[in-house]
């Protein structure tokens, strides 16, 4: 195996380089990693820890990859010692960053729940995206989705559908009950949210749900 050279690893330019696939990207692209005082490799999701920092492309498989195959230690060219379970960990922590956005959207005044109020949002065009619950049902989903084609015609595609999260996580994120649908107000708050959800999208394999039951 060919090693990573220094112009691989180096993190003064516009591009970061995956150690699993070698090519190359921008750092919202890239998760990076670097080692801990006792060796241990941990994830940076804010890219801030001092030393060393080594980057894999934001998939669960790549990190596991990389985990498997050794590729942290020989990046980071010391005794880095990556977790097994390292994949898991780390889609613990993307998910945690994307319901605590969730929840600082929510305090912004950015999410909107309950079906009536959700479809005002939707025909007032005002909507950034659509959070369904991984148990909410699929008559609901689709009825959402039916909204959004009336409002915006086949542009409604192109707003974000995301069944991320269970229902429970969803009434701990907004401090209140039986949220099984909500909506993002067209916001900074709304848009930080999309991006760390649909990056936990991306690591876990699962598309954002575009131009589900859009059928009249």
């Amino acid at each position: 195996m060919v090693e990573l050279t220094d112009a691989d690893l180096d993190e003064s330019g516009s591009q970061r380089t995956c150690i699993v696939t070698r090519r190359k990207g921008s750092p919202d692209e890239l998760l990076r990693f670097v080692a801990a005082p006792d060796g241990a490799v941990v994830p940076d999701l804010k890219r801030k820890l001092p030393g060393r920092g080594v980057w894999v492309g934001a998939d669960a498989k790549l990190v596991a990859e990389a985990v498997k195959k050794g590729l942290f230690a020989r990046a980071l060219r010391g005794k880095a010692q990556a977790s097994a379970a390292l994949a898991d960990e780390v889609a613990l922590l993307l998910e945690r960053d994307a319901l605590q956005a969730f929840s600082l959207a929510n305090k912004a005044g950015a999410v909107v729940t309950g079906f009536a109020k959700v479809e005002k949002l939707i025909a007032d065009q005002e909507v950034a995206g659509l959070v369904h619950a991984r148990d909410a049902g699929a008559d609901g989903v689709r009825k959402m989705g039916q909204a959004l084609h009336r409002a915006f015609g086949a542009a409604g595609a192109d707003v974000p559908q995301l069944r991320l999260f269970a229902s429970d996580q969803l009434d701990l994120a907004l401090g209140r009950s039986n949220v099984v649908h909500a909506a993002l107000r067209t916001s900074p708050a709304a848009s930080a949210f999309l991006m760390r959800a649909l990056r936990l999208s991306q690591y876990r394999g699962e598309g954002a749900l575009i131009g589900a039951g859009l059928d009249e």
